[in-house]
């Protein structure tokens, strides 16, 4: 049966989730707009791995928005890898089911064939201790992760090299906003990737193709409500909603689901 969880920036975010009879949750560790090291919900990372184990939700933790292993500016680049290194060994620590990050992207006067290569540095370089999941991404000329040749691309450069603990994460909202369909969107990912490791399950307030990453509730977006459940089934990976009202979209996906 699919695992229905939900993005929660809480202080507590098991509480959080069982507050709403989620099966995993999402969070950062810290704030996912800065740079500094990560930090553990309660301070204890031996604390937080016990009770998620005895408690039987999954976590999953959320890299920071401002890494960009992709950047050509080696003041973004080098400290991204550092970040994305020290988030890698702290979702390790509490039992993370993998961390989630974003592909990244380029600048305009810059070959994308450089952000793929420095993916690559990233790859070979950073040991991981927990799955690494790439996630797609909604708009942007020089993304690493947005359209399907896109992902191709990277895929061939970072598990063509060393694909140990290296998955992907398909956010459906992003894949909508890139103008990529998704009927039929599992066996097209799964062609290219071999995998589905985790689906952020979300609708998109914009039209297809608009570039424009601003989730929706599952019911009321301008995705059909009933793409998205097929999606779900289709993938049997966990899902996680990044909604306005989670708690609401977790029971409204796992009565479509049966569950």
């Amino acid at each position: 049966m699919t695992r229905i969880g939900a993005h929660l920036n809480e202080e507590d975010p098991l509480a959080a989730a069982r507050a709403i009879s989620a099966d995993a949750v999402q969070f950062f560790l810290g704030d996912p707009q800065g740079w500094k090291a990560p930090s553990f919900p309660g301070g204890d990372a031996g604390q937080l791995r016990a009770a998620f184990a005895a408690s039987g939700v999954d976590a999953y933790v959320h890299a920071y928005y401002t890494i960009n292993v992709a950047s050509p500016n080696n003041r973004i680049r080098i400290p991204s890898r550092k970040l994305l290194d020290q988030q890698l060994r702290a979702a390790a620590q509490i039992g993370a089911s993998g961390l989630i990050v974003h592909g990244g992207h380029v600048t305009a006067d810059t070959d994308p064939a450089a952000g793929y290569d420095s993916w690559r540095k990233a790859v070979e370089r950073i040991d991981r201790p927990l799955p690494m999941l790439i996630e797609n991404t909604a708009g942007g000329d020089g993304a690493m992760a947005r359209s399907f040749d896109a992902i191709a691309r990277l895929w061939d450069a970072v598990a063509g090299r060393d694909e140990r603990n290296v998955g992907f994460c398909l956010d459906t909202c992003h894949a909508h906003a890139a103008g990529e369909d998704l009927a039929g969107i599992v066996d097209r990912i799964k062609a290219i990737t071999g995998r589905i490791d985790l689906i952020h399950c979300n609708n998109s307030r914009d039209e297809f193709g608009s570039g424009r990453d601003r989730h929706a509730p599952l019911e009321s977006g301008q995705i059909d409500p009933a793409l998205l459940v097929d999606v779900i089934r289709a993938a049997g990976a966990t899902a996680i909603c990044e909604t306005p009202d989670p708690g609401a979209d977790v029971r409204w996906l796992r009565a479509q689901l049966g569950g």
